[in-house]
């Protein structure tokens, strides 16, 4: 994601919409729709999350599109919003959520996934099961490709902490990868 540039026509319409025009805006929005989602659909584990993670990104963005000031790709910048926002409600709910509306989330998902005949990959469980200070940031550098730095400014920890957090995360995947194999 972070490696592609812009297409011209993506590039005419952040010019547009930076200055106020609003239908060149609803298409960026719609460009990176799925994109959003689905990463947010990682992230969360949680589909009703997701969704209205999004849609407060899209918002946000629609709000804020004329402080873009692009230094990173459209996408990126939603990216960022949208991480932003997702670690901003995970800590609010750290406060008043347990665990178990996490899992049941999880196993919603699941639930899903059996519902359409969809394979449901060990992988995701093992992701599910890490805390999101772990998920987001292998998320974001292992799938999304992200650098350290970024994901350590929408996280607000050191680059240090986002490579310790990396480094534990694959260390837990790892062995409940390899726990789940030898079973």
């Amino acid at each position: 994601m972070s490696s592609a540039e812009p297409q011209p026509e993506e590039e005419q319409w952040i010019a547009r919409a930076v200055r106020g025009d609003d239908a060149a805006l609803a298409s960026l929005l719609r460009a990176h729709y799925g994109m959003l989602y689905k990463y947010m659909l990682k992230v969360t584990m949680n589909k009703a999350m997701a969704e209205d993670l999004v849609q407060d990104t899209m918002l946000r963005a629609i709000e804020r599109i004329g402080t873009f000031q692009r230094r990173s790709k459209f996408s990126t910048w939603l990216v960022s919003i949208a991480t932003r926002r997702y670690l901003d409600e995970m800590r609010k709910e750290k406060r008043s959520r347990k665990w178990q509306s996490e899992e049941q989330a999880l196993q919603g998902l699941r639930f899903q996934a059996a519902a359409r005949r969809q394979e449901w990959p060990h992988a995701l469980d093992a992701l599910g099961g890490l805390s999101y200070e772990m998920r987001v940031p292998i998320l974001l550098k292992y799938v999304y490709g992200y650098a350290y730095e970024e994901i350590a400014a929408w996280m607000d920890i050191p680059v240090g902490t986002v490579k310790s957090r990396l480094h534990n995360g694959l260390g837990r995947l790892r062995k409940e990868l390899k726990d789940d194999e030898e079973t």
